[in-house]
């Protein structure tokens, strides 16, 4: 039996990077998969490659920063598949570059929206539908800057700081009903956003941050995500791990 047989998965922002490696490897596990983003063009082609492969899944247009968008992905999800088992609230963007005095107000509410409120939003939407359901699990992207600072990034330095208490939170109040709720922490991965975007020089300055010397694969990332939203990990929440050769060991 495959490790996600017979469940029902959302995912936000699987469009592409993470969102789309999570999105294929639990479709290839077993899992129903909903794939959402606000790019559409991408979250159809992550839904084609799971087709491809013998999966099944189907695509959801939704701004994970919207409360309606919430509530048309459960909709939509218990509507087609008629229920709900799994989810990774996954959708982020970087934001503007400044320091705290400079940083844009309009880029502070927009990284604010997405990174830290989306993730509440999921869960609070989420959570109800995998109750009645008899439970499941949660797993919400955090980044190694939900540990540590970095310089002229300070709203997702503080959204992903929050993602980290906010599934704290939300796993404690929720550990005696049948929900386990964790986050993943990944390191600097090797996506054509990255690459595409900066030298090789610059990309090479990155991946020596780590001490293992390279880039996380998105892969690497869905492997952890598999195992703890599996019933492998069913003793684990409240829990952060990263992913990150090494990153924050120094």
């Amino acid at each position: 039996m495959k490790v996600l047989d017979k469940k029902v998965a959302l995912i936000t922002g699987a469009g592409s990077g993470i969102g789309r490696a999570i999105a294929c490897l639990y479709a290839l596990e077993g899992a129903k998969v909903v794939v959402s983003d606000i790019d559409e063009q991408g979250g159809n082609e992550t839904v084609r490659l799971i087709l491809k492969e013998g999966g099944e899944a189907f695509f959801v247009l939704a701004d994970t920063s919207k409360v309606m968008d919430h509530q048309k992905l459960i909709d939509e999800t218990i509507r087609r598949y008629g229920a709900l088992h799994i989810a990774v609230n996954n959708a982020g963007i970087g934001g503007p570059l400044a320091p705290v005095g400079e940083y844009p107000l309009d880029g502070w509410d927009k990284v604010i929206g997405i990174n830290l409120t989306g993730v509440f939003l999921g869960m609070h939407f989420q959570i109800p539908k995998l109750m009645e359901f008899g439970g499941g699990s949660i797993v919400n992207i955090s980044s190694i800057l939900g540990m540590v600072a970095s310089q002229n990034s300070p709203a997702y330095v503080a959204a992903k700081h929050g993602v980290v208490g906010l599934t704290k939170s939300a796993a404690v109040e929720y550990a005696t009903k049948k929900i386990r709720i964790n986050s993943i922490g990944p390191g600097y991965i090797d996506t054509p956003l990255l690459t595409n975007t900066l030298d090789q020089e610059t990309i090479d300055a990155v991946a020596n941050l780590h001490p293992m010397g390279r880039l996380c694969q998105a892969s690497e990332v869905a492997e952890l995500a598999l195992f703890l939203n599996s019933n492998k990990a069913s003793f684990i929440t409240g829990a952060y791990y990263n992913v990150d050769g090494g990153y924050l060991a120094q």
